[in-house]
């Protein structure tokens, strides 16, 4: 099977990682009446209501990167960020970080699972060990700010509280039979604060307040059609 090499900041130290399989868990609210609020901006753009929730979604492992620049092909494209959970090859190596399911919003509306194919998903190059963070992960959170005619916006920011528990994400996983090994997991997002926008950049956040430290990532969006002339 293809692998990829990742390489993590873990405590100080650095960890590389093979990286085999990646998915992205859509619609992984612990509040119904939120999951509901996402899927009907969803909606809003086109997109159906999905057929089972949560959903999983496997994605092109050389989508994957821990790159600041992503490629991307016309303006109504946004990311959204996420808790991302990555497995090792050992049962103790699990580690969770921040990273962006960067999706064309054009083409979800008619084919999702296409839409996330076409972007890259970016995740940052620090993680966490999952049992530094697992008593107090409720208080973990999400932020995003989108950069659009040159200032910063704020786009998200919420408990992950609102996602789908620890527990609760490896039972959904194992009901669906996928391996663990030398995977990656995009996790599940926040709500929006005002609805899909579409930026040059892209800043997101995970913050412990127990510890009193964060990991942040930002990107930058190029569109590739921005610079061909018709």
């Amino acid at each position: 099977m293809d692998k990829k090499i990742f390489s993590l900041a873990l405590n100080g130290k650095k960890k590389e990682m093979a990286i085999s399989r990646v998915y992205a868990i859509g619609y992984a609210g612990r509040d119904k009446k939120k999951t509901m609020d996402h899927i009907k901006e969803l909606e809003e753009i086109g997109v159906p209501r999905p057929i089972e929730i949560p959903t999983l979604y496997p994605l092109s492992l050389n989508n994957v990167t821990q790159n600041k620049v992503i490629e991307v092909v016309g303006d109504k494209t946004s990311g959204e960020a996420e808790i991302v959970i990555i497995f090792g090859g050992r049962t103790d190596e699990i580690y969770v970080t921040v990273g962006s399911d960067h999706t064309d919003r054009e083409l979800e509306a008619t084919d999702i699972h296409k839409s996330k194919q076409v972007c890259q998903k970016p995740f940052a190059t620090k993680a966490w060990n999952l049992k530094d963070v697992i008593q107090h992960w409720d208080l973990l959170e999400l932020s995003s700010d989108i950069y659009i005619n040159h200032r910063w916006i704020p786009y998200q920011k919420d408990k992950i509280s609102s996602i789908l528990s620890f527990e609760d994400i490896m039972k959904f996983l194992e009901r669906k039979g996928v391996p663990l090994a030398n995977s990656i997991f995009f996790s599940g997002t926040v709500p929006l604060k005002c609805g899909f926008k579409y930026g040059e950049q892209f800043r997101m956040t995970i913050t412990d307040p127990i510890h009193k430290r964060n990991i942040l990532m930002e990107y930058t969006i190029k569109n590739l059609l921005g610079s061909v002339q018709t």
